[in-house]
C-alpha cells in the first residue's frame, strides 16, 4: 500500500489526517493528537485511537490523560508525549509562537529538528521553557521541574534567565532558577514509550518520503528543492496506520539515533541501509553531532520501509499493544523491551 501523506509549511503546517480516498486537510496551527493509548480526553470528550481521524487540539483546549497516554505534534518535527494522569493545556496554537502549560502529570517534548521561524514553550509552575536546540526534554509538574536529557534549553523564571544543557536540571517551582546534575540513566515508563514511539514514527518515514518520490510539483509548492532554506512536513504513512515526519532535505539522526529521510536521500535506505550503522552526521540546524543509525542495522528494505526490528509492533496502528485500553503492565513491559531509557543511539544530526 502506498503511503499517503499530508503537508506543513511556513504558512500552511498543522494537519488534519483522513483516509486515503480523501483530500488532505491542512491549517495554519500547530498541535495534533497523533497517537493516544488507554484513557484520553480532549476537554471532557474521549479521543480514540484511529488511523485516520487525528483531532487538533485548539486554543484554550485541554488534553488530559488518565490511564492512558498521548502523543501531541507541535511544530514540524517537535512531538510532545504526555504520561499517565497528565494535563496539558494549548495556550497558542501559532507556528510562530506555539505555547503549551504543563498543568499536571509529566510531558516529555522530542524535539528532532528546529525549524527556521517556529517556536515551542513550555510552561511549567514558574517557568517558561524553549528549546531552540534538538534535544530531549522531561517537564514533571510536581515537583515543577525540567530534565535535559540531550539538547539545549532556555529557562526563563522569577526574572532569571537559565541556560540548561544536557545532564543538568532545574526546579521550576521556586524562587530561583539553580542548575543541578541527574542522572540521564534514572528513566521511566513515560521515558521508554517516548523511545519506542520516536522508533515507530522513524520507521513510518521511509515508505511516506519514498511516496514523495516524482510528486515534484507537490515538492515545489513547498518550498522544497528550491535552493532556500524550507521547513519538513508532518506525513501519514497508510501503511503503518501513523504520522510520521519528511524532512525537506538530506536526512537527519534524532535524539535517539533513529533516522528520518527526505524524498531525496531516502533511495539509500532501500539500496544500502546497512551503511548507516555506524558514523555520524551533523546537523547544521541544530548544531548537534551525529550518531549511530539506532534500531535500523538490523532491519530489512522492503517496498513499504522497513522489516525485521518493528515489523510486529508497528502493523497495528503502531501502539505500544495493540488494542490496549490502557498504560497497563503489559504495556510497560512492551516499552521497557525496546529500551532501557535514553542510553543508546546518538545525538541528531542531518547530512546533505
Amino acid at each position: 500500500m502506498k503511503a499517503f501523506w499530508v503537508v506543513a509549511t511556513p504558512a500552511l503546517l498543522a494537519l488534519v489526517a483522513v483516509p486515503v480516498s480523501a483530500q488532505p486537510v491542512i491549517s495554519a496551527k500547530s498541535g495534533m493528537i497523533a497517537k493516544v493509548q488507554g484513557n484520553v480526553f480532549l476537554d471532557d470528550k474521549a479521543v480514540e485511537d484511529s488511523a485516520t481521524h487525528f483531532p487538533d487540539v485548539k486554543e484554550n483546549q485541554v488534553v488530559r490523560t488518565e490511564d492512558g497516554l498521548a502523543e501531541v505534534l507541535l511544530t514540524p518535527g517537535v512531538f510532545l508525549r504526555m504520561g499517565e494522569h497528565s494535563t496539558i493545556k494549548m495556550i497558542s496554537n501559532r507556528l510562530i509562537d506555539t505555547r503549551v502549560e504543563l498543568l499536571a502529570g509529566s510531558a516529555v517534548v522530542e524535539s528532532d529538528d528546529v525549524a527556521k521561524d517556529t517556536n515551542v514553550t513550555i510552561v511549567c509552575q514558574k517557568g517558561a521553557v524553549t528549546m531552540p536546540k534538538a534535544g530531549l526534554y522531561r517537564f514533571n509538574y510536581d515537583p515543577g521541574q525540567l530534565k535535559v536529557y540531550k539538547g539545549t534549553a532556555e529557562v526563563e523564571m522569577a526574572a532569571q534567565h537559565v541556560t540548561v544543557t544536557t545532564g543538568k536540571m532545574v526546579m521550576l517551582a521556586g524562587d530561583s532558577a539553580a542548575l543541578q546534575r541527574f542522572d540521564v540513566e534514572d528513566t521511566d515508563f513515560l521515558d521508554h514509550w517516548n523511545r519506542q514511539r520516536s522508533e515507530y514514527v522513524a520507521m513510518a518515514n521511509v515508505s511516506a518520503a519514498k511516496s514523495l518520490i516524482g510528486s515534484g510539483s507537490t515538492m515545489a509548492s513547498l518550498g522544497w528543492g528550491m535552493g532556500t532554506p524550507c521547513m519538513g512536513a508532518w506525513g501519514f504513512n497508510a501503511y503503518y496506520g501513523m504520522m510520521t515526519y519528511i524532512p525537506c532535505s538530506g536526512y537527519l539522526m534524532n535524539p535517539y539515533g533513529y533516522q528520518y529521510w527526505s524524498p531525496y536521500t531516502v533511495m539509500r535506505a532501500y539500496y544500502n541501509p546497512g551503511n548507516y550503522s555506524g558514523g555520524g552526521y551533523r546537523n547544521t540546524n541544530t548544531g548537534l553531532g551525529g550518531g549511530g543509525f539506532g534500531g535500523y542495522n538490523t532491519a530489512a528494505a522492503t517496498s513499504t520501509g522497513y522489516s525485521g526490528v518493528m515489523s510486529s509492533g508497528v502493523s497495528s496502528n503502531a501502539g505500544v499493544s495493540s488494542g490496549a485500553s490502557s498504560a497497563g503492565s503489559t504495556s510497560a513491559a512492551s516499552a521497557g523491551s525496546a529500551s532501557a531509557g535514553h542510553g543508546g543511539g546518538g545525538g541528531g544530526g542531518r547530512g546533505r
